[in-house]
């Protein structure tokens, strides 16, 4: 088998694919990526056996049907450091050798049929969504999860289903980030119909996988996986086993509660001023509302303290809530500066419940008052 490839567009396939392959693994296979030709079509294919990816890859020409396994460590700097346009790649029994106009390289030969089969997208039912949509679902709600806990299934992103919309809640029991947006059921779904919980590191492959933003993504979930197609990108993935927590009732419901509407940018700096006296200890900042503005007050002892003022429309009583600055901070960071949004606060040991005009919601749990 002999392939004739455009360097940079095998580079941009195989570096997503390369995600996927562990660093270290009881099966070393796994460190590689598959290539394979069937007819006219190349396909780069990687697992760790929970993560698939399946790529098809543009601007080659092959002579002969067939599959090679390429480490991703060496195949990939080659692909990185070298200066050549295009690269020849030739298999034979016992190497691979790949060669430009200028380098030449011999790599090991492994046995293709010792790669681990990776599912491809065959439904004919599922949910489809804009990329646009599904790359903001993912920007806003994947930030709050929690990797590290073991409690419930925080380390996912929920996808559930509310008639004709799709809705992605991402937690980590301390704060909540809930986003929804319009679908198409095609089909008919039935394991599907339950919420799922998407592992955030696949989340993250997804969010690189999908490219062209004006596209459709296929989403066919089942009872232990989930299967993704974006163009011709195709993605398996496990789904996070345990209960998510009922995220419903933590959203506040109550009624006569001072809000106030705050622009994005002007808050965001005022934040990052009154965090430079914050250490990796501090916890949170005080919010201090009223008088026709937003104190924001910092301090940790050993550093000192900081006080960061900027007008808001509030003329209420004074309310003071501590949060977490940085949990703040990643929801104003996934928002554009010219953003305003609307953040209602009760007292000092109620959440703060924060929502956009495009339905995106987040509440933060307020710190406690001897913190």
């Amino acid at each position: 088998m002999k392939l004739v490839c455009e360097r940079e567009k095998l580079l941009g396939a195989f570096q997503i694919a390369a995600t996927v392959a562990p660093t270290r693994s009881p099966k070393p296979i796994l460190q590689s990526v598959r290539l394979e030709v069937v007819g006219d079509a190349v396909m780069l294919l990687a697992t760790d056996l929970e993560v698939g990816i399946r790529i098809q890859v543009d601007g080659v020409q092959v002579e002969g049907e067939g599959a090679v396994v390429l480490p991703v460590l060496q195949f990939g700097n080659i692909l990185r450091e070298s200066v050549d346009e295009k690269l020849v790649i030739e298999v034979g029994e016992t190497g691979i050798v790949v060669e430009g106009d200028h380098s030449r390289f011999n790599l090991a030969y492994q046995d293709p049929d010792d790669f681990p089969g990776v599912a491809g997208f065959e439904d004919e039912s599922f949910i489809q969504l804009p990329a646009r949509l599904l790359k903001e679902l993912i920007r806003r709600t994947l930030f709050a999860t929690d990797n590290e806990s073991s409690r419930y299934a925080l380390g996912g992103v929920l996808i559930e289903l509310d008639g004709n919309s799709l809705v992605a809640v991402g937690t980590d029991g301390r704060r909540l980030a809930k986003m929804g947006g319009p679908i198409e059921i095609v089909g008919t779904l039935s394991a599907g119909d339950s919420p799922i919980i998407i592992p955030a590191r696949s989340m993250q492959l997804i969010d690189r996988a999908v490219v062209d933003l004006d596209e459709n993504v296929q989403l066919a979930p089942h009872e232990n996986e989930v299967l993704v197609r974006a163009g011709t990108t195709e993605i398996y993935s496990r789904l996070v086993e345990g209960r998510f927590p009922k995220w419903k009732e933590a959203l506040p419901k109550r009624s006569d509660v001072p809000t106030v509407d705050i622009t994005v940018g002007p808050m965001y700096s005022a934040i990052r001023q009154a965090a430079i006296v914050a250490s990796d200890e501090s916890r949170g900042i005080d919010f201090v509302f009223g008088n026709g503005s937003l104190v924001l007050k910092g301090l940790t002892a050993e550093i000192g303290d900081s006080r960061v003022e900027f007008p808001v429309p509030y003329d209420g009583d004074e309310i003071t809530v501590s949060m977490n600055h940085r949990y703040v901070e990643d929801f104003l960071k996934v928002l554009d500066a010219e953003t305003t949004f609307t953040l209602e606060i009760q007292n000092s040991e109620s959440p703060a419940l924060f929502t956009t005009a495009d339905g995106f919601v987040y509440v933060v749990m307020p710190l406690a008052a001897n913190r």
